[in-house]
């Protein structure tokens, strides 16, 4: 009997466990899968060794991605506007530590992907080894 009271004590704690509690999900970007290193050697990306930089990478995601440097880490984000369809003015511009998006012009922080709406910033998974940023989905 205390097995069975063991065991329906426990096995509700394996359900419960999550992924790490990352939610991606914005009905307006849709989702992607990629990888991408970035080499901070390079001169395009050398920007990156510094606090509150940040660079546009084309190609990837629903309209490219926007690394920056915060200081303590890397944040990564589509730089598709968070609450637009996807349109010819949706790609989002860098203006200091702000992304601005070219549709509604409402401004987001490349520190947190806040902004004024309803939805943030999509952002993306980033891993640090030496210089090199690898960027995923």
């Amino acid at each position: 009997m205390k097995k069975y009271l063991l065991l329906s004590v426990i096995i509700p704690f394996f359900f419960s466990c999550s992924d790490s509690g990352f939610d991606n999900t914005n009905p307006f970007v849709p989702n992607y899968t990629f990888t991408i290193d970035i080499n901070m050697n390079l001169p395009a990306y050398s920007n990156l060794k510094y606090a509150s930089n940040a660079i546009y990478y084309a190609g990837l995601g629903a309209r490219g991605i926007i690394v920056f440097n915060t200081g303590s880490g890397y944040n990564a984000f589509d730089a598709a506007c968070p609450n637009q369809a996807i349109s010819s003015c949706s790609t989002m511009t860098i203006d200091g530590i702000n992304a601005v998006c070219g549709c509604d012009s409402n401004e987001y922080s490349l520190f947190t992907g806040q902004g004024q709406l309803q939805y943030p910033m999509k952002q993306y998974r980033v891993q640090v080894n030496g210089n090199v940023l690898r960027v995923y989905n």
